[in-house]
């Protein structure tokens, strides 16, 4: 069984200060980061670092929690990841394509954060 990767929206949850309520994912969108091995293989690549990422390279070591003040960085890191999506694919043995999907479903996320005024998680 393959173990896939999740780019999910959290926000904090009513029923106190510590806890959360992960969002459901809204028709139409994908919630899918890659797969477990992308962690290392993809995200926390050499050629990811070589471009100035610092989220996307944390999941080599586990999961990646934003809270919203981090959503807009986290979003810009993605969008330049996209633009080099050409130089990734060439050097990570990922296709272009998968890049571009699971890049634009983690922007999608952050600016479902964004207007819901909560974090994204990638785990």
């Amino acid at each position: 069984m393959t173990v896939s990767l999740l780019v999910d929206v959290w926000v904090a949850d009513e029923a106190g200060p510590d806890k959360i309520c992960i969002l459901e994912v809204p028709s139409g969108h994908s919630d899918l980061a890659g797969f477990e091995r992308t962690r290392t293989e993809l995200w926390g690549s050499p050629v990811v670092r070589s471009l100035g990422a610092a989220f996307l390279p944390r999941l080599a070591e586990g999961d990646l929690w934003l809270a919203n003040d981090e959503v807009e960085a986290f979003a810009a890191e993605c969008a330049l990841l996209l633009t080099n999506r050409t130089k990734i694919a060439s050097t990570s043995g990922y296709r272009e394509d998968y890049i571009h999907g699971r890049l634009t479903n983690m922007v999608d996320a952050a600016r479902r954060a964004i207007q819901a005024c909560g974090g994204v998680v990638v785990w």
